[in-house]
């Protein structure tokens, strides 16, 4: 019987990692995070960080971002409007584990062909 209460467990936890990978997933949610994890930003400025993303799509993600309480957006009732973006106290808990990818790529990083680190990117917006 406890054979079959440890398989449910794993079944769940399946599950609920399915659902933490479909809340990360999207071409560019990961480097939106680990950009907004080092300090505030304005739009302008992730759509520069952010080699070949397109205002349409750096919208987009920060929207679903939003929603998922990952990041907080801040409008200024200024001329001309000023919007900033931040992430949340829920997504400051995935710091270690960008801190990890980011040691991880460190360490293999090199040893990884050029063209899978561009993926889905075309080669002139790849700096690798």
């Amino acid at each position: 019987m406890k054979n079959n209460t440890n398989e449910c467990e794993v079944i769940n936890m399946h599950e609920e990692m399915r659902r933490a990978f479909s809340l990360l997933s999207g071409k560019w949610k990961l480097e939106i995070l680990w950009l907004l994890n080092q300090r505030m930003h304005r739009f302008g400025e992730l759509r520069r960080a952010i080699p070949g993303i397109t205002q349409h799509m750096l919208t987009a993600q920060l929207r679903e971002l939003e929603e998922d309480g990952l990041v907080s957006r801040t409008v200024y009732a200024e001329v001309p409007p000023r919007v900033e973006y931040q992430i949340t106290q829920k997504a400051r808990g995935l710091g270690p584990t960008m801190e990890a990818l980011t040691a991880w790529w460190k360490m293999y990083g090199s040893t990884i062909p050029k063209r899978t680190a561009g993926r889905g990117r075309k080669a002139k917006d790849n700096p690798l």
